[in-house]
């Protein structure tokens, strides 16, 4: 398991950051402080994965919307609320999206798709995209030295963690993608207007 994480734990980062990476950047920021990884690569692959992510979805918003909401028509009501969003606060929006679990790859499709200027929306991406890698990539260091100073040598229970947070991480994404979001979509749906 060590030799996956140090040879393809940055790609992995990178990989699982487009989307939402909460969990893997938490993992990758306890792997940094077990040795396996380098923090600031941590940070960086993070970085690029989701500013790469973020800007893929505003283009997608931006020119294949139409299309896009035809196929998917579960994500109307995550776009209505993101309009609101956008609409009342689009600087702190674009700055801190990413920390709104569950909308954080339809907020910025949703910011193509509105009158946002690209020339607002990258450099404040840019700087969104920063804060958020380097607040969960040192939640995840921090998070290893806190349980290695509860647990003494977590040489013996690294294992096990890697194991239960990743298959907690996993569970977790397919309840909610899989089951709850979309019942959650069609619940909304089905509540009458007052």
């Amino acid at each position: 398991m060590e030799t996956l994480i140090e040879h393809y734990g940055y790609l992995a980062i990178f990989l699982g950051t487009i989307i939402e990476g909460e969990t893997v950047l938490v993992l990758a920021g306890f792997a940094a402080h077990r040795d396996y990884l380098q923090l600031p690569w941590v940070i960086l692959a993070a970085f690029i994965g989701t500013l790469f992510g973020d800007q893929l979805f505003f283009y997608l918003g931006r020119r294949h919307s139409d299309y896009l909401l035809s196929k998917r028509p579960h994500w109307k009501p995550r776009l209505a609320r993101a309009e609101k969003l956008i609409h009342n606060y689009q600087v702190p929006i674009i700055l801190g999206f990413r920390f709104f679990y569950g909308l954080r790859s339809v907020i910025p499709f949703a910011l193509g798709m509105s009158q946002v200027p690209v020339r607002l929306f990258v450099p404040l991406n840019v700087v969104g995209a920063f804060i958020w890698a380097v607040s969960f990539g040192c939640a995840g260091y921090l998070f290893g030295q806190t349980l290695e100073l509860y647990l003494g040598d977590l040489k013996r229970y690294e294992y096990w963690f890697f194991a239960a947070l990743a298959t907690a991480g996993l569970t977790g994404w397919v309840i909610y993608k899989g089951w709850l979001g979309p019942a959650l979509d069609q619940a909304k749906q089905r509540k009458p207007k007052n």
